[in-house]
């Protein structure tokens, strides 16, 4: 599995969507992507990619793509 098929697949479970809905996804844009959610997700992102999120990257994580460019510009994930 690649790390954006890990990435993707960390949304979907978070959030019970398909793989389609994460394109453009944005925090607040689903109910599940609340405040609640948002801890879900960063938890299970740092699980899955065995890192440590600062407190900076997990507030600007605002949207699927934009987690993706955090990952990869300070936690060396490549996409």
């Amino acid at each position: 599995m690649t790390n954006k098929e890990k990435y993707t697949s960390v949304f979907c479970d978070t959030f019970g969507i398909t793989t389609e809905q994460t394109a453009g996804l944005e925090y607040m844009g689903i109910p599940n992507w609340d405040s609640v959610g948002h801890m879900g997700l960063i938890a299970a992102l740092e699980d899955t990619f065995d890192i440590m999120m600062d407190t900076d990257d997990i507030i600007d994580l605002s949207s699927f793509e934009k987690g993706m460019e955090i990952l990869q510009e300070k936690y060396d994930v490549e996409f």
